[in-house]
């Protein structure tokens, strides 16, 4: 149903296409699965929960996205699943094998660029295959062929602060996936980018995870983003981060930049805007009483 036939769009009803994608993902083998996850801080003798019985499967090949407000656990989460925190509770399997701290069935692109600043590009990329004790030679094979599928092989004898953010985040990819992890594990990649580069990078991405054998779970803030490139978005709460709602995105793959306005885009935003966004009169609440002191000399009215 469109917009324009003045019916709305519920956004669980999947076109037909879509169904049957669904369908056949959910018939791969589970390659991630989290059981009862959770994890509480402790500090100057007070706890504070950050998840809460967090549970959910990824399957093979599936582009799953995880989007909550702030403070809900998202980084956390991402972060336990890499193996960089352990969980107060519960557990985390990848190929049924019980996670226990980082390892090579997981790859991990953050935020911020953390290429090391005085290796090339080639040689960024070729470190996890050295420390997995692959030969020097090997390693800078392999690592040509991941820069070519990146498209940035002519930058390879290049340092990291000669590259642009995109770049560099490029090459964070190809030196995650160099390692051919079962699983690659994305905390806010392309939130330091411009826009522009943002969607260029949001396309490169999925065009990226359609040729290679990979599964990706990707957090972001973006509602946007992760409508675009989801399979299926997993939505927190927080205080403590529980899961909300699993939803699966009705749109039809290959995805377009014209899909951002189609009806079913735009249900979808619009319910996970009222999962996710403080209503207004809550913000009146946390804000009642709270007026702004004169901090300069006003001599004009704006408003």
């Amino acid at each position: 149903m469109g917009a324009g036939n003045g019916m709305t769009v519920d956004y669980r009803v999947l076109p037909p296409d879509v169904a049957e994608r669904m369908a056949r993902i959910k018939s791969r083998d589970v390659v991630l699965r989290v059981e009862n996850l959770g994890k509480v801080f402790a500090q100057r003798g007070r706890e504070t929960v950050a998840l809460e019985d967090i549970n959910m499967n990824v399957h093979r090949r599936e582009f799953v996205c995880v989007v909550g407000p702030s403070g809900c656990g998202k980084s956390t989460l991402v972060r336990i699943l890499a193996g960089l925190e352990q969980a107060s509770s519960g557990r985390i399997l990848v190929d049924d094998k019980p996670v226990d701290g980082p390892g090579p069935d997981r790859g991990m692109v953050f935020q911020k660029y953390t290429l090391f600043p005085w290796r090339t590009v080639c040689q960024n990329v070729m470190f996890g295959l050295e420390m997995a004790g692959i030969s020097k030679d090997e390693s800078r094979r392999q690592a040509m062929q991941w820069l070519q599928a990146i498209g940035l092989e002519r930058f390879a004898d290049s340092l990291p602060h000669q590259l642009s953010g995109g770049m560099q985040q490029r090459v964070a990819i190809a030196r995650a996936l160099a390692a051919q992890p079962r699983v690659l594990l994305m905390d806010e990649p392309f939130s330091a980018l411009d826009a522009q580069t943002r969607v260029r990078m949001q396309t490169h991405l999925m065009e990226i995870w359609r040729k290679i054998d990979i599964t990706i779970v990707f957090i972001t803030h973006d509602l946007d983003e992760a409508i675009y490139l989801a399979d299926r978005i997993l939505v927190l709460k927080a205080h403590p981060g529980r899961m909300e709602e699993v939803i699966e995105v009705p749109l039809s793959r290959p995805r377009r930049a014209e899909q951002m306005t189609s009806a079913e885009f735009q249900a979808t935003k619009a319910h996970l805007e009222s999962l996710i966004h403080t209503p207004a009169e809550e913000t009146a609440d946390e804000f009642e009483g709270t007026e702004v002191p004169l901090l300069t000399l006003v001599t004009d009215v704006v408003e």
